[in-house]
């Protein structure tokens, strides 16, 4: 049986998720030679994942927390490679040497208001604590901070040690969520049996956009804005 939660959260999660996958769209269109080929294989895939992942999950289908090995796979592994790989490509490069760097900190503004839905989808009793800013997950500051950096970005007075220190700040706290997430499954219960305190929600349309779109987004991301900041030196 789906959780409970209010219209804000049921909402508040695709609606980012569209949103986030939508900027690198555009991001992907201004930067490249080939913008609109580029842009249209993009949005395909994009979307076809977002289809795939949600149809899934709407089906139950990654409800089954019991099966061997965790059916939950099918989103975590792809959650993984597939922006990794596209922050690695040709794509990611152009992405990376032609945006201005305060839009490549700023886009992870989207984590401030994303983490404000997930404190509420907590206080419902959607999600477990653990993985919100009233538990284990600060990944709030990257988000907030984000937009301070950006600011500073713009009018040129960000160093790099600044914005060397800000990406790695915020790489370790999206990996710290996805530990507390990954820890917090059926499979290890890591913070305890109580169903409050299991992750069980992103088997569930539509919040398995959680991890397929917006961890996703935010681990791209960091890989362009790696890849700026690297081939600096």
């Amino acid at each position: 049986m789906a959780p409970h939660a209010s219209t804000l959260v049921t909402v508040g999660i695709p609606a980012l998720a569209i949103l986030v996958l939508a900027l690198i769209g555009i991001m992907i269109h201004s930067t490249s030679p080939h913008g609109a080929n580029r842009t249209r294989s993009y949005a395909l895939g994009a979307g076809a994942w977002l289809a795939f992942s949600g149809a899934l999950a709407y089906a139950g289908f990654f409800t089954r927390f019991d099966a061997r090995p965790p059916v939950m796979l099918l989103v975590f592994i792809p959650m993984l490679v597939l922006p990794t790989m596209l922050g690695l490509s040709r794509i990611g490069r152009d992405v990376a040497a032609l945006t201005p760097l305060a839009w490549l900190v700023g886009f992870h503004a989207f984590r401030l208001p994303l983490e404000l839905v997930m404190h509420e989808a907590a206080l419902e009793g959607t999600m477990p604590v653990q993985m919100t800013f009233s538990g284990l997950n600060f990944d709030i500051v990257t988000g907030t901070s984000a937009i301070i950096v950006a600011l500073l970005a713009s009018r040129g007075y960000a160093p790099r040690w600044l914005l060397v220190s800000w990406n790695a700040l915020g790489s370790l706290l999206l990996l710290a969520i996805m530990s507390i997430a990954v820890a917090s499954l059926p499979l290890f219960r890591a913070f305890g049996d109580e169903p409050a305190r299991v992750n069980t929600w992103v088997a569930y349309f539509p919040f398995v956009w959680l991890p397929a779109g917006l961890v996703a987004a935010a681990l791209f991301g960091h890989v362009v804005l790696w890849r700026r900041l690297l081939s600096a030196t």
